[in-house]
């Protein structure tokens, strides 16, 4: 029979009660489980030799590299490709100029040739002894205006964002220099600006307007289709002068000498022929065509 010890108790209220014997069973044996469940086993490592980390050091090496390497040519590869758009709205823009240009530079090749026949009658006759038809036609474009106003919303663009840079460096030094002479040409014009007003009064008081309309009105109709008959016809003509005073006529002349409009003329050749070089590189170097 069990030892009464061994035998659990009930308490009045149903509760069981383990004895001691159990209870000191359980216990060691839960200890037991522990000490079991806190051994560890660690694996053995092994040691890398100094060729083992030069190897592991090198591998790290290349893969950082050759990340760099493709991200480069990555970069490279879209800053070409805008490149390509850049060149193909420049290109457009030059091709305008370069229409402009040619306009430009023909209308002051042909009015800087009439203002130097003006001088050369003026100094050598009276004006009382010059057909007036003739003065009223040379005397006319004394007053020649037209500005250059460059297309450079692509040049700006890239300047303001420092997209210049996307260029080859050839091309990006052309740019420049092209920029450099539409500037040149601008302030050319800003400093003749102030005399062109003074050479419309001084024409003013020697040119009756009405004349001086009928001599434009010429020029326009021979821009559309030319002839010289008008020009004759007119030039043979003799309309009244407002005065013959040789001291307004000297005023005029040298305002008009002032200006230098062949100075025009050779800042618009010099400007054509940096367009066409420009042009020639963007089509050859990002395979850009114009219109």
């Amino acid at each position: 029979m069990p030892e009464e010890s061994d035998v659990p108790k009930i308490t009045p209220d149903g509760e069981f009660i383990p004895n001691e014997g159990i209870r000191d069973s359980t216990l060691s044996q839960t200890i037991t489980r522990s000490a079991d469940m806190e051994v560890h086993h660690h694996p053995e490592v092994e040691k890398k030799s100094p060729k083992g980390y030069l190897l592991e050091g090198l591998m790290i090496f290349l893969a950082v590299t050759m990340g760099y390497f493709a991200e480069n040519i990555r970069e490279n590869y879209t800053e070409h490709e805008r490149a390509e758009v850049y060149a193909s709205s420049m290109l457009k823009d030059l091709e305008a100029d370069t229409a402009q240009l040619r306009s430009y530079r023909d209308y002051f090749d042909y009015t800087s040739k009439k203002a130097d026949t003006l001088m050369l009658l003026l100094a050598e006759n009276d004006p009382k002894n010059i057909a007036s038809g003739k003065l009223y036609w040379y005397g006319l474009f004394g007053g020649a205006h037209r500005y250059f106003v460059p297309n450079d919303a692509t040049l700006q663009q890239m300047k303001s964002s420092g997209t210049l840079r996307y260029f080859d460096k050839t091309v990006a030094n052309n740019v420049a220099k092209y920029d450099r002479f539409c500037r040149m040409m601008q302030t050319n014009e800003e400093m003749v600006r102030d005399i062109y007003t003074e050479i419309r009064k001084s024409r003013a008081l020697i040119f009756d307007f009405r004349y001086n309309d009928m001599a434009n009105n010429i020029y326009q109709l021979n821009r559309i289709s030319f002839d010289q008959n008008r020009i004759d016809s007119f030039s043979r003509s003799n309309p009244p002068l407002l005065s013959y005073d040789r001291t307004l006529f000297n005023e005029y002349v040298e305002l008009v000498r002032s200006r230098f409009m062949h100075r025009n003329v050779e800042l618009a050749d010099s400007l054509i022929i940096q367009s066409r070089e420009l042009i020639s590189e963007l089509r050859l170097k990002y395979n850009v065509t114009g219109e």
